[in-house]
């Protein structure tokens, strides 16, 4: 199969471009960087909301917070532990 373009070179060159540039003017609107997940150990959760290692494992086993791990070792995301934290209504 043989294609055959019509206009000038230079022509198709310059809308070829345009094109690509208004492409790329959308990407840059709509992008959104992701920040990079910060992991914490469970002593640093621990530390963090001021409660026992024993509590932070009871609520793991509740379901109350989501931890992750490699191996043996045990991590949490910062983002789904800040998450997990709610007002209090008084």
């Amino acid at each position: 199969m043989e294609v055959q373009i019509i206009q000038d070179t230079e022509s198709f060159k310059n809308s070829l471009l345009g094109a690509v540039k208004s492409e790329l003017e959308v990407l840059k609107k709509e992008f959104q960087p992701k920040e990079p997940t910060k992991y914490l150990t469970r002593a640093e959760v621990a530390k963090m909301l001021q409660i026992d290692l024993s509590t932070l494992h009871s609520w793991v086993k509740k379901g109350k917070l989501k931890s992750y791990g490699i191996g043996h070792r045990v991590y949490f995301k910062r983002s789904e532990i800040e998450t997990a934290l709610q007002p209090l209504n008084k």
